[in-house]
């Protein structure tokens, strides 16, 4: 285990300070009922170790303390021991990753609380009260706000760490357009440039068995077919290096004419292609129709390439739901390119269809070739995103929750304890009137029928005269006012009668207030 630094030791010993100097000070300067020496001793050497553990065991350090204030005191509450159980709470919230091992303390010490009330308090009642409302604003209150602060300090690092993540995903990113766009421009060159050399090839097919042509002329009109053929096999294979991945969606850049003009300008390159159109047509410029016309240019170049003077057939047919395009080439009347082992073009436009969601099909048809594709309608509406709330917002809110509730349950128990007492004292008044008329030697059930339903709980034995030896003595108060001292009368009982009747003074009242009791006595 590593050993603890000359820092980490002097914060423990600055903590401990804090946690003992109102241990040691709260009986001196009266705050506290006057405690022996050895018990202020065992206090300061818990505290000690309270604070010894506070940094690795706080949950340790919260229980110690939390044992010694209810030794002190059934209620809990002390003014030796109550800093000391606030800082530990706090430091148990700050520290401590789990709430339900906190909660199951704060649960262990109420129920010890209340039964050592129940078992040796005066008033259980009040005690019980007084010992959760202690609970709730000395010890929840705390670790609500370490923990508030724990986590606030967590998920700022998390912020900080994820601007690093999301810087690199933003640098990722941009490698990835730029890659992308390489792409799209070898891409762009391959179909552009490949069905330019397809219809040069068409051409010069065209002259060269063309009538009237001498041979000479013959043979420079089969050289430039050739050479287009080669160039267009030789671009196919450089854009082939270029491009990355061959499952990728082509992007898809403007078209620059309509499918129709299209196919005008391949018929008039000499292709026998044909047009056909049936049915509402795509939207111009839109990505359906740009995907269509990247299609139909593809289709026509491998026809034009691969099988010369076949007809070709372009059908177009319009939905409500989207757009087939439709091409079909017969048996070939000339000699073609041989096929290339590649076919990224057509690999890329199926990547392309289906990312939209649409169907793509190429292969086979009778004795020639068949290339379908349906595009459905691009919807334009974008549904704008809930944005997402932050992580913080929320720990907020829990934890603001959490404060609410406390607050709330606290403001019960206050309400409720300030209930018990006023009810407690002011069922516990006898008026000096009855009490004047009580006369030593009186029987007991005499005396009962004008005494209140409730005796004094907590009876002021320190300020009281010594009692008879062997007689049972009640207090009862003498007003019903709250907050204040007031004086109280002592009825003293032995053998079923009153042997005794003493008038005990408040805090603070001179002895008129008593002689005047005296001559109710009298």
């Amino acid at each position: 285990m590593e050993r603890p630094g000359p820092a980490s030791l002097a914060r423990g010993a600055l903590l401990w300070a804090a946690f003992a100097v109102p241990a040691l000070t709260a009986d001196r300067v009266g705050l506290n009922e006057p405690r022996p020496g050895w018990q202020q001793a065992v206090g300061v050497v818990v505290l000690a170790a309270a604070a010894a553990a506070s940094r690795r065991l706080p949950l340790v350090a919260f229980g110690l303390v939390a044992a010694l204030s209810l030794t002190a005191a059934p209620a809990l509450f002390t003014v030796s021991y109550g800093p000391a159980l606030g800082m530990c709470a706090l430091l148990l919230g700050l520290r401590a990753g789990r709430a339900r091992q906190a909660l199951v303390c704060f649960a262990a010490v109420g129920c010890a609380g209340a039964a050592r009330s129940a078992l040796v308090g005066v008033d259980p009642p009040p005690e019980c009260l007084v010992m959760a409302g202690t609970l709730l604003f000395g010890c929840v209150f705390p670790w609500l706000g370490g923990r508030y602060w724990r986590l606030s300090r967590e998920l700022a690092e998390a912020g900080w760490l994820r601007a690093a993540r999301l810087e690199d995903e933003a640098r990722f990113a941009e490698e990835r357009a730029r890659l992308r766009e390489r792409a799209r421009i070898a891409q762009d060159m391959h179909d552009s440039l490949g069905h330019e050399l397809s219809l040069i090839a068409l051409r010069a097919g065209a002259l060269q068995v063309s009538h009237g042509l001498g041979d000479e002329h013959r043979a420079a009109a089969a050289d430039l077919r050739a050479a287009a053929a080669d160039a267009t096999d030789r671009l196919h294979r450089i854009i082939g290096v270029l491009r990355e991945d061959d499952d990728e969606p082509v992007p898809l850049a403007p078209a620059g004419e309509t499918l129709e003009q299209l196919v005008a300008r391949a018929a008039e390159s000499g292709l026998p292609v044909r047009w056909e159109h049936a049915g509402r047509p795509a939207d111009p410029g839109d990505v359906a129709e740009r995907l269509l016309h990247r299609v139909a240019r593809e289709a026509l170049t491998n026809a034009a390439r691969h099988a010369p003077g076949a007809p070709v057939v372009v059908a177009v047919t319009g939905r409500a739901a989207g757009t087939v395009v439709t091409i079909t080439s017969g048996r070939a009347t000339q000699d073609g390119c041989p096929p290339s082992g590649g076919g990224t073009g057509l690999l890329g436009l199926r990547a392309a269809v289906t990312s939209v969601g649409g169907e793509f099909e190429a292969g086979r048809h009778g004795e020639g070739f068949r290339v379908r594709a349906y595009v459905p309608r691009q919807r334009t509406d974008v549904t704008p995103a809930r944005p997402a709330r932050e992580p913080f917002t929320q720990v907020r809110r829990r934890v603001a929750i959490g404060l609410g509730t406390a607050a709330g349950v606290g403001a019960v128990l206050v309400g409720a304890a300030f209930g018990w007492y006023a009810y407690a004292e002011t069922h516990s008044v006898l008026e000096p009137a009855a009490y004047a008329e009580l006369r030593l030697g009186a029987p007991t059930a005499e005396v009962e029928r004008v005494l209140p339903d409730r005796d004094v709980n907590d009876p002021p034995d320190d300020r009281a005269p010594v009692p008879p030896r062997g007689a049972e003595c009640r207090y009862y108060r003498a007003s019903g006012e709250l907050f204040v001292s007031v004086d109280h009368f002592r009825l003293c009982f032995e053998a079923g009668r009153l042997i005794a009747k003493d008038v005990v003074p408040g805090v603070g009242l001179s002895g008129e207030g008593r002689e005047e009791y005296e001559e109710f006595a009298r």
